[in-house]
């Protein structure tokens, strides 16, 4: 997804604790180009991140803020809707502050792995997950 993303991309990331959300976000970054993509970590603490790759990435994590208010107060808008591409962990607790447009990725644990409830909203995200090569699993 990271090397097809485009500016203005939004990925919405809901899961519980420890389904890989990050996880998803340093291959999304490493299909993108950050250099050491690897080193991506959860901004639980510091709520934001950016990394630079073939485009800017910002990495939210609202699982600490207890209301949208506060998520609206980091100015979240220049970022999910600019020259970059953003992802919002825990997405769900802000989810009347994102923009329409966007893709909704829910990461679910089953036994033997996590499983992947991919939704476009929107008719660029839409285009995004059509040109998406199929995966073989």
């Amino acid at each position: 997804m990271g090397s097809l993303a485009f500016p203005g991309g939004l990925i919405a990331l809901k899961g519980d604790l420890g389904a890989g959300k990050t996880t998803f976000t340093q291959g999304f970054c490493d299909g993108l180009g950050v250099e050491d993509a690897s080193q991506v970590s959860s901004p639980t603490f510091v709520l934001h991140r950016q990394y630079q790759g073939r485009l800017e990435v910002h990495h939210f994590d609202v699982y600490r803020l207890k209301n949208l208010e506060e998520f609206w107060d980091l100015g979240p808008g220049e970022y999910l809707q600019g020259d970059g591409v953003a992802l919002v962990e825990w997405a769900d607790r802000v989810e009347a502050l994102l923009p329409d447009d966007r893709v909704q990725i829910e990461l679910i644990h089953e036994a033997g792995g996590r499983r992947f409830e991919i939704r476009a909203m929107g008719p660029r995200h839409e285009a995004w997950l059509q040109s998406l090569p199929e995966f073989p699993y």
